[in-house]
């Protein structure tokens, strides 16, 4: 009996992406336009190509379905072509045009329903990438406090600038003890003199960062952070572990940097800060706050914008608030306005993540759902995972392929990768769950065999 492996199904299945990728891999490296979306991010044996997309469902040139739980790595929290947002856009491009290179009045409008939403900010800039404004981020905090320390945890990603791009997902034969870890660039490139400029930790470790700054707190800059850890799967802080980063930072006269380029806007429309009721000084913000289209933001008290607000401190870029970030921030700050609206979909989410962990339960599967309601993962493992050593150590990547095999092949799409992980959208619905649950069911069933 011959057995049909999953490439095999894939490909007799996606003929027209295969015949796409191979188009694409002459002209554009490894075939797509973020490494995220390539063969080497767990996209064998090509990834689908997509023609369309609307609310939580997409579809792809060789015409299955999905219910989409990858929504863009994050951005579509509103679902595909949300039609208040598409359509505010719409009609700013034709009342404005694209980009002026000056200020306008819907920039204003803008910003200030970002300030009336999340606690901390009290001014805010539009920049283009969660990377750019992390990396202004860290500059100005530098800049503000005249230290350079910065403080990050391993496991984390804060994007691709040579300041952070440092110990997320590295060989970890190379970064040292648990509790004294080491930089380690996390690609080739990198200037290895960064490294004296970095103090590497383990996160949900609070004894480990208390040491840290005991003996350093008087030369730490920042301490940047994922309010929750979304880029080693979903891990959430420990209880009291935020509130120790807070105050330690304000004893030493550091500050405290969110990065709430995945959290912001998802677990609430003040961001994490607004659920654990923590604030920072400085936030970056990304994905969620446009609604899909591309926009970032930059952040934070008017102390520690002083830098910048006094042109002390050059933040510039030709697209910054261009006309469609602000209209799409605009209309998407609205539409997350909905009364219920974060509610509602926790308890769907919720709803979701318990039904997988029964699935999996009643199939003598180990695993369980970390996260909440809006965005979480399912871990294959046999042990608690708390930072990115445990889930290099515990959790069953080639279990998780299988069940992400499955779901694929039943109409349900999210990343390939366990470190990654599910996004559920303001916009799916009782149905997308019951769908998706059913297709769990069998795809566990073929998983466990």
């Amino acid at each position: 009996m011959t057995t049909v492996t999953f490439d095999q199904l894939y490909s007799e299945r996606n003929p027209v992406s295969a015949k796409l990728f191979e188009r694409a891999s002459t002209v554009i490296p490894g075939g797509a336009g973020s490494s995220a979306r390539t063969v080497g991010f767990g996209w064998k044996p090509y990834p689908p190509f997509m023609v369309d997309g609307r609310g939580s469902r997409i579809r792809d040139v060789d015409g299955h379905e999905y219910i989409d739980y990858l929504l863009g790595l994050g951005p579509m929290i509103l679902g595909h072509r949300h039609p208040g947002v598409t359509k505010a856009v719409a009609d700013a491009i034709q009342k404005y045009g694209t980009c002026f290179g000056l200020p306008y009045e819907l920039e204003i409008d803008a910003a200030e329903k970002v300030v009336a939403a999340v606690p901390s900010i009290e001014q805010v800039r539009f920049t283009n990438s969660g990377s750019e404004a992390v990396g202004s981020a860290v500059r100005l905090a530098r800049a503000t406090t005249g230290r350079k320390l910065l403080v990050r945890f391993e496991g984390h990603y804060h994007g691709w600038q040579d300041v952070v791009y440092w110990s997320n997902h590295v060989d970890p034969a190379l970064a040292g003890p648990a509790d004294h870890p080491r930089a380690v660039a996390s690609g080739p490139g990198v200037p290895a003199e960064l490294e004296d400029t970095l103090a590497i930790l383990s996160w949900n470790d609070p004894d480990s960062f208390v040491r840290l700054m005991s003996e350093r707190g008087d030369q730490v800059a920042a301490v940047i952070t994922e309010p929750v850890m979304f880029n080693t799967g979903c891990i959430m802080p420990e209880p009291g572990y935020l509130e120790l980063l807070r105050s330690e930072t304000k004893k030493y006269g550091a500050m405290l940097i969110f990065d709430e380029v995945i959290t912001g806007f998802r677990f609430a429309r003040g961001g994490a800060q607004e659920y654990f009721g923590i604030t920072p000084d400085l936030t970056t913000m990304a994905k969620g706050v446009g609604g899909g289209f591309p926009v970032a933001a930059l952040g934070g008290t008017r102390e520690a914008m002083r830098m910048i607000a006094e042109g002390r401190y050059s933040h510039s870029g030709t697209y910054n608030a261009n006309v469609v970030q602000c209209a799409a921030v605009s209309a998407t700050m609205d539409a997350l306005a909905e009364p219920g609206l974060y509610e509602r979909q926790r308890a769907l989410g919720d709803r979701l993540a318990k039904g997988l962990r029964s699935l999996a339960e009643e199939r003598g599967i180990d695993a369980y759902v970390e996260g909440f309601g809006t965005v979480f993962q399912m871990w294959f493992a046999k042990h608690p995972i708390h930072n990115w050593r445990d889930a290099r150590k515990y959790a069953d990547e080639e279990m998780f392929t299988r069940w992400f095999q499955g779901m694929l092949t039943r109409g349900v799409l999210f990343h390939p990768l366990q470190m990654e992980n599910l996004f559920l959208s303001l916009v799916h619905t009782d149905v997308d769950v019951d769908e998706t649950l059913n297709a769990a069911a069998d795809a566990l069933t073929a998983a466990r065999r």
